[in-house]
């Protein structure tokens, strides 16, 4: 379902405006969205960025058939699912801002993404520009207040994985708590100030289930 606080968003972008929705990220839900999670686990979870963390990036993708899931995707949230964490998706997409996307296309290469790595419990998606002066673009906090809203999870209660520091930057805005994965398009400087640092998506999981999880249900 979608949450109707963006339900007046054009389908398409106006190339060179400010996109005229209010300035609202798009949301889209699963029907399990805010369902309890494994009894004894308190609700939590974790948000990943999109491109360049979950999927590798290819920039402003409109082509479902160009998503391909980054090496240990499918493992890492099945993980999660089955420690009943809830699974969410926090990504910029200023492709749509700048007229090179619009929102079927987006939802198109998300619904892709579901298809190869299993439903995501929130989209959150901010279709602006770095001009537009939204409050949901990351390094902003908006996109992770946001899905942590409509899961029914505290920030507190959530870690963001990310692949540069604007990812770090909402999570650590939001009160979340960042894991940073480096990968080519990564600066040496954002590893550096990052909090904490994972080799692959797959050690990020196992950090953020350590950090989620009551002592001795992480393992």
């Amino acid at each position: 379902m979608t949450v109707p606080t963006d339900s007046t968003a054009p389908a398409g972008p106006v190339p060179g405006r400010p996109a005229p929705d209010g300035l609202l990220p798009w949301i889209r839900t699963a029907g399990s969205a805010g369902a309890a999670g494994r009894p004894g686990t308190p609700r939590a979870a974790v948000l990943f960025d999109r491109d360049g963390t979950l999927v590798h990036d290819v920039p402003y993708n409109g082509d479902p058939g160009a998503v391909r899931p980054v090496t240990g995707a499918a493992d890492a949230v099945a993980a999660l699912r089955s420690a009943g964490i809830l699974v969410g998706v926090v990504s910029n997409q200023s492709g749509v801002a700048r007229g090179l996307l619009t929102r079927e296309q987006v939802e198109a290469v998300n619904r892709r993404v579901e298809e190869l790595l299993g439903p995501v419990d929130v989209w959150a998606v901010c279709p602006h520009g770095p001009e537009d002066g939204c409050r949901c673009r990351k390094p902003a906090p908006g996109l992770v207040l946001a899905a942590c809203r409509v899961l029914g999870v505290p920030p507190r209660r959530a870690v963001v994985i990310g692949d540069i520091g604007s990812d770090g930057a909402a999570a650590e805005a939001a009160g979340a708590f960042p894991v940073l994965v480096p990968n080519a398009a990564t600066r040496v400087e954002e590893t550096a100030a990052a909090r904490t640092v994972a080799s692959d998506l797959v050690a990020a999981v196992g950090t953020a289930l350590h950090h989620l999880l009551p002592p001795g249900r992480a393992a």
